[in-house]
């Protein structure tokens, strides 16, 4: 859709750019765009000619409307060096408008002469115009800008609401390049990607967000608001521009999209320490333990557990924690070393992760009988959860989820967490009671824990075992899809169990239907954030 200008790379925006802020703050859009059923099937080179060349038509539309709005741009602006890198990137508009034709006979057919803008096109081209043109809330009428200032401030909201166009098909550009394979033939979209992905229309965003920064340098918090709230506005409407696009095809994104809530069943599995959280659990346990430690034995009053000092706790946690840590890598290497094979070999895994196994709850042991988790109080604990930082969109797409009238929903965590009432107050705090929590136990003596726990789950072949445990009490008249999403070594039987094991992508994906997942198929799909687990499952 944008446009690429032949200019020189500028220096890579700086960390406090508004370019860059705002794309990081809207993560959860931009991955929406990378998931939608268009860029998914555009991506695996199978996107129908017909559904391509009504996106191309309509991107027609697009570019004249940057055009102009380029035009009106650099007839606000008062910096010549601003005037002149927006007048590159008019001229680069124009230059793709007149090759346009030409551009699209590699795929085998023409352009309509004129084509009707679809109403989700309207809606991009109408807002940036509209922005262009002054009319933004709070900004003066357009015919009343008159000092060179506030026409200056118009052309930075113009830009506002450019960019975030500008950087999504740079990005789009190089995550699709990734898929241009050449053992694999050539990919139908390749020159379409090949544009995107170039240095050129890299350089071309990167120019784009600079120029947004110089026009914005002297705006007011208050107006870079309104920028933030255009750059917003114009990424949701990028998003139902590739939403719109009609597909006769069918696509795997959202996962959700073939659910009957009447036949179908979505089994959601997760891990919670590092998968959902931020910081390990046990490390939140023993900062609660050390903490609340009397600070010497003077200290300890008679109703109180026998407990360390704060400084012995401190000291024989970070002796723990050594410990494991040196002892998991070294468990790790070994069954990597003494395991290896040629092709998927699940029950081989499986007697692999024994090894694991038992280091896991032998280091379980030891953290029992160092009296180290002894005198924790309940309510700290659930006040410690109820604080607890969770990953980035883990607690909104948990809340989608079970709140969905259109889904038939059952999560369950699956974790080695000593203490399921953390767990449980984390989810709690954030809404999600209906989340099922299965994890070990603290065994409480009024109110304080007496140091001992109650094994539950303390062990890869403990989680795939609470897994399919949880699968043969499901309801055997309706189709059941599970989704296992895991972050570590420990995760692996369940992940491979699962009909989708979310920490490997497979390439070739868009042509099959929800009825082609399967467990125990060897492929792990790999995502980087809750907002992908969001775009991949639930979509838009």
């Amino acid at each position: 859709m944008a446009s690429s200008a032949t200019v020189k790379l500028p220096a890579s925006p700086i960390e406090e750019g508004l370019g860059r802020r705002f794309w990081i703050k809207f993560r959860k859009e931009w991955t929406q765009a990378l998931y939608t059923p268009f860029v998914v099937s555009l991506a695996a080179g199978n996107l129908k000619h017909d559904t391509f060349r009504h996106y191309i038509a309509q991107d027609v539309h697009f570019l004249r409307a940057f055009a102009k709005a380029y035009e009106m741009a650099e007839e606000c602006a008062d910096d010549d060096d601003a005037k002149v890198g927006i007048n590159e990137l008019r001229k680069s508009v124009l230059e793709e408008l007149k090759m346009h034709d030409s551009f699209v006979q590699g795929w085998g057919f023409d352009l309509p002469k004129e084509s009707t803008p679809h109403a989700a096109t309207v809606k991009y081209t109408d807002f940036l115009l509209a922005t262009a043109s002054g009319k933004v809330e709070g900004l003066k009428a357009p015919g009343k800008l008159a000092t060179p200032f506030e026409k200056t401030k118009l052309a930075a909201y113009t830009l506002g609401a450019m960019t975030p166009c500008m950087r999504l098909y740079a990005f789009l550009g190089k995550e699709l390049e990734a898929f241009l394979d050449p053992n694999e033939g050539i990919h139908l979209y390749k020159k379409w990607i090949d544009n995107y992905s170039s240095d050129v229309f890299q350089a071309a965003a990167l120019q784009t967000e600079d120029l947004l920064d110089k026009l914005s340098v002297s705006l007011t918090g208050e107006e870079l608001d309104v920028i933030e709230k255009l750059y917003h506005q114009a990424m949701k409407l990028e998003i139902e521009f590739f939403l719109a696009q009609p597909l006769a095809q069918k696509t795997v994104v959202p996962l959700s999209k073939e659910h009957n809530p009447a036949e179908h069943r979505l089994m959601l599995f997760s891990d919670f320490d590092l998968t959902c959280t931020v910081v390990d659990s046990s490390a939140i346990l023993a900062e609660i333990a050390i903490i609340t430690a009397p600070k010497s034995d003077q200290n300890k009053s008679e109703n109180q557990l026998s407990r360390m000092s704060s400084v012995e706790l401190r000291s024989t946690w970070g002796e723990l924690s050594k410990q494991y840590t040196e002892e998991y890598e070294q468990c790790v290497e070994s069954v990597l070393l003494s395991n290896k094979v040629e092709k998927f070999d699940y029950e081989g895994l499986r007697r692999a992760l024994e090894h694991l196994s038992d280091f896991e709850k032998k280091a379980n042991l030891r953290v029992i009988e160092s009296g180290v988790l002894k005198g924790l109080n309940i309510d700290d604990i659930k006040r410690a959860g109820e604080r607890l930082i969770l990953q980035d969109g883990c607690t909104s797409f948990l809340q989608n989820v079970v709140k969905s009238e259109k889904l038939n929903t059952n999560v369950h965590v699956l974790s080695y967490c000593w203490c399921g009432d953390l767990i449980r107050s984390a989810f709690s705090s954030g809404g999600l009671d209906p989340v099922n929590i299965h994890a070990n136990e603290f065994i409480y003596e009024n109110s304080l824990s007496t140091g001992d726990i109650v094994k539950k789950v303390e062990s890869p072949l403990d989680k795939v075992e609470a897994f399919t445990n949880i699968l043969q009490k499901c309801c055997k008249d309706q189709k059941i899809l599970t989704v296992y999403i895991g972050d570590s070594v420990g995760d692996l039987l369940c992940l491979l169990e699962a009909d989708v094991g979310l920490i490997e992508k497979q390439k070739q994906f868009a042509e099959e239907s929800s009825s082609g997942w399967k467990g125990l198929s060897g492929v792990l799909y790999t995502v980087t954030s809750w907002a992908e687990i969001h775009a991949f499952i639930l979509g838009s």
